[in-house]
């Protein structure tokens, strides 16, 4: 039986921020990504929370979280989860992010070592000044036009590989609430990226980060990264590893639970973890 999801609200200077919690056990964090927001865990909260206790946050600026007075950093967000983590009584956790999630993760675990116990890092990349580039002027007009044209453009953005009608919906609902508002989380990683590596090189817990081959290739596609770049992020960080998921998207916190909640039970559950 699973056990249930339930929402609360933790209240900041900056505005209110909506999470997700349940089970019992040991603490893990699910950080999402851009766009999206603690949805993209829906699949993945009930089985991690048959034998954890499992928290997933909305960022600030993203979901069902306020919208915050001025431009939040990575740093910021780091922040934010060390508050909720302070707010229920938590003093160690494990933290597993996607994309904008894990590089929220890594700088949890670089700037608060002590409270980090291991990281997942899901697709995380370092972006090129091209990539940066490409990166903003994609997302640079996130407007609402009268037409109503955003909405459909919003929808075909991702149908060719989303692959259900139903969770593109979920995705579209959260790039939505994002429209007329500031660009809050991708300008936070681009502006990350320029001391990515020297803060990688801090983080001392044990990582596992998990990368999808066809979201590398979408992202190659666009001229945002490359797999180089997760080879960069592997070999930055003193005790890491990296799986390769075959077939993974951008979406394969929803897509593939079972696989990527396997995976990361079992790295979890390692008593001793020594990459290097």
């Amino acid at each position: 039986m699973n056990k249930p999801i339930k929402r609360a609200f933790l209240d900041t200077e900056d505005g209110q921020i909506l999470y997700r919690l349940g089970g019992e056990g040991e603490p893990l964090f699910l950080l999402h990504q851009n766009f999206r927001s603690s949805d993209e865990f829906r699949e993945l909260m009930p089985i991690f929370a048959q034998k954890r206790l499992v928290i997933a946050m909305d960022f600030l600026g993203l979901g069902d979280s306020d919208k915050p007075p001025r431009m939040y950093s990575i740093e910021d967000y780091a922040k934010t989860v060390i508050l909720l983590m302070d707010e229920l009584g938590i003093e160690t956790t494990s933290i597993l992010g996607n994309h904008t999630g894990a590089c929220v993760a890594a700088e949890v675990a670089a700037a608060y070592s002590g409270r980090v116990k291991k990281i997942i890092l899901c697709n995380i990349d370092n972006f090129s000044e091209e990539g940066k580039a490409a990166l903003s002027h994609k997302f640079a007009n996130l407007k609402i036009n009268s037409d109503g044209s955003h909405l459909i453009q919003r929808w075909l953005a991702r149908a060719n590989y989303i692959g259900s009608a139903e969770l593109n919906h979920r995705w579209v609902l959260d790039d939505l609430k994002c429209f007329g508002y500031p660009w809050y989380a991708p300008l936070a990683v681009i502006d990350y990226c320029q001391r990515m590596e020297e803060r990688l090189r801090l983080v001392k817990a044990p990582t596992l980060i998990l990368s999808g081959t066809e979201d590398v290739k979408q992202l190659e596609r666009l001229g945002f990264a490359n797999a180089d770049n997760r080879e960069f992020i592997v070999r930055s960080i003193p005790h890491a590893k990296m799986i390769d998921i075959q077939g993974g998207t951008i979406c394969m916190m929803n897509q593939i639970p079972e696989e990527i909640s396997k995976i990361a039970i079992e790295f979890l559950d390692e008593k001793s973890v020594d990459f290097r």
